[in-house]
């Protein structure tokens, strides 16, 4: 008698195990889908036993963060400060377009996690290193705002794939308001983009990061304090 093959045993649960299949069932199916019975029947085992590593799904979410959060490259060394700083938000747009959830995730958290609190310490620590005041680096980080982990709201977010026609504003709105109009429809009509029609999300991130850094590195230059501004005024 020819013996039966035997299974092979399934990998103990723990919890990187439980942090990448939820970050895979997010992905797949969105974070509304996700609930704990539904990762319990993804990883083979009951809702009880996810509870041993994660204690409830709110603190589900804030691990699923920190594990995208950890996804984020650290910049090369001897960059400079604007060099570094690019890179790492370029970086933390990178993963958080890997996981389309993770922003609406990020933005419902009730404060930072642990690994949002350190990626941060690292962009404010690249500011003073390169030499800006603690002030400078203060309204630094106002002005850059989520867009320091790579997402942002654009003024001009008309999904993936405009139509043109839908983009064109009613005859009466165009008159009423013609420069809101000449934009909408030079944005809509780029025939010659290499890009296509309408706006590259991220060609209009970078150009928006860019010109951010460039001004910062101007005020560090001056030797600008927002003392000296208000007192300007």
């Amino acid at each position: 008698m020819t013996r039966q093959t035997e299974a092979a045993p399934r990998a103990p649960l723990n919890r990187d195990r439980v942090l990448r299949a939820a970050v895979a069932l997010a992905d797949g199916i969105g974070i509304e889908s996700l609930s704990m019975r539904r990762l319990a029947q993804e990883l083979g085992v009951v809702p009880m036993a996810l509870y041993k590593h994660v204690a409830n799904k709110e603190q589900l979410l804030d691990a699923m963060v920190e594990a995208v959060v950890g996804e984020i490259d650290a910049p090369a060394p001897g960059s400079d400060w604007q060099s570094a700083v690019r890179q790492r938000v370029l970086s933390a747009r990178a993963a958080l377009l890997g996981h389309p959830w993770a922003a609406q995730v990020i933005r419902s958290r009730t404060g930072p996690t642990p690994a949002v609190l350190a990626y941060m310490d690292s962009v404010i620590g690249m500011f003073r290193t390169g030499g800006f005041s603690v002030d400078l680096t203060h309204h630094a980080m106002h002005a850059l705002g989520s867009r320091i982990l790579g997402f942002t709201q654009e003024l001009f977010d008309a999904g993936p794939d405009p139509d043109p026609q839908q983009a064109a504003l009613p005859p009466e709105a165009a008159a009423a308001y013609p420069h809101v109009a000449e934009l909408a429809m030079a944005a809509a009509h780029d025939g010659d983009s290499v890009v296509g029609p309408g706006c590259d999300d991220q060609f209009e991130f970078e150009f928006a990061l860019d010109l951010l850094l460039d001004g910062f590195e101007r005020l560090r230059l001056q030797g600008w304090t927002s003392g000296g501004r208000r007192a300007g005024d």
